[in-house]
């Protein structure tokens, strides 16, 4: 047990070295991709809590994450240029937001808890479309301001895209590394059981619903995170950010790398961005080209694509076993 911790600890470490290494060779454009593939990446992995570990479809995971950006936007306009102040306002906020949200939600199961969070994210995407003298209507909120890190006498600015893709990495290893904590306490383990079979874990004692509505509140203000990082990344936090369509992106993101497996959403994330980028330089109708793609490779990874590459490497390893 020990050794397999060991393990993935040390696989861990290495990504993220790799992670930090990298814009020291990249090009400014790659660094630029690959930072919102790293922002993106924890807003697919809270949807997959939901989904992956948790069983439920949820379709309004959009409202939260553009109710990060929002929160963050907000705070730097009426009240502090602090980036950690602004990360923490998103986070809190939408950690509330997602309880009071959650508490009508888990009360449903299977699609009328997938349509009831749809209904609930489009109620947010509405007020932010339509509540013009705060959230700036359909123009969304310009963040004018990116606000400094200072340490000691240093300066950090964020407008340089180091800086700002080094500063991600940290805020979005710091909300992986609660996920796993999550994930691999006894709390995550009654999250799977929930999943597979939620009658039996009322039967042991269990609140279904108080378990389901902590899930939700956490997948929240994970999300809510990322979309503080998205806002100051893109320097505006628009109603588009709160629509079910990018709500649909981080479905899309965590089957096409395998929903249930830790990594899996992050994985689905750089697939989906590297080709939409490769094929959006030569060609218009790229949204024809990468949707064959992604149709292709859901049927040739069933389980995603690393879901069906760890699972392919198991039966290798029982076969050796059994040699």
């Amino acid at each position: 047990m020990f050794g397999v911790l060991n393990k993935n600890f040390l696989t861990g470490l290495l990504i993220v070295v790799f992670l930090a290494l990298a814009p020291l060779v990249l090009t400014t454009h790659w660094i630029i991709i690959l930072t919102e593939i790293i922002i993106m990446s924890l807003y697919a992995m809270s949807f997959n809590l939901l989904f992956g570990y948790t069983g439920l479809l949820s379709f309004g995971q959009a409202g939260f994450f553009g109710a990060g950006a929002y929160f963050s936007a907000l705070t730097l306009a009426h009240f502090t240029s602090s980036f950690w102040v602004c990360v923490a306002v998103g986070v809190i906020g939408t950690a509330l937001l997602a309880f009071v949200i959650g508490w009508f939600c888990v009360r449903l199961d299977e699609i009328y808890f997938a349509i009831l969070t749809l209904g609930f994210g489009m109620m947010l995407f509405t007020l932010a479309h339509n509540w013009r003298s705060v959230t700036g209507g359909s123009d969304g909120l310009t963040i004018l301001t990116l606000p400094v890190l200072t340490f000691s006498s240093y300066r950090l600015e964020l407008f340089n895209p180091k800086i700002f893709y080094w500063l991600s990495l940290i805020t979005v290893s710091l909300g992986i590394v609660v996920l796993r904590q999550v994930v691999n306490s006894p709390f995550g383990l009654l999250l799977t059981a929930t999943r597979e079979n939620s009658q039996r874990v009322s039967f042991v004692g269990q609140n279904v619903r108080t378990v389901r509505l902590v899930a939700f509140t956490i997948a929240g203000a994970l999300a809510g995170m990322a979309g503080v990082l998205f806002g100051l990344f893109n320097r505006i936090a628009s109603p588009e950010m709160l629509h079910w369509s990018f709500s649909g992106k981080a479905v899309l993101m965590t089957i096409l790398g395998g929903s249930g497996v830790f990594l899996g959403p992050a994985v689905g994330t750089s697939i989906f961005f590297v080709l939409e980028h490769f094929i959006t330089s030569y060609t218009t109708n790229w949204m024809i080209f990468l949707g064959a793609i992604l149709i292709a490779l859901v049927l040739l990874f069933p389980m995603g694509v690393l879901g069906t590459a760890a699972s392919f490497i198991s039966k290798q390893r029982g076969v050796m076993k059994h040699e």
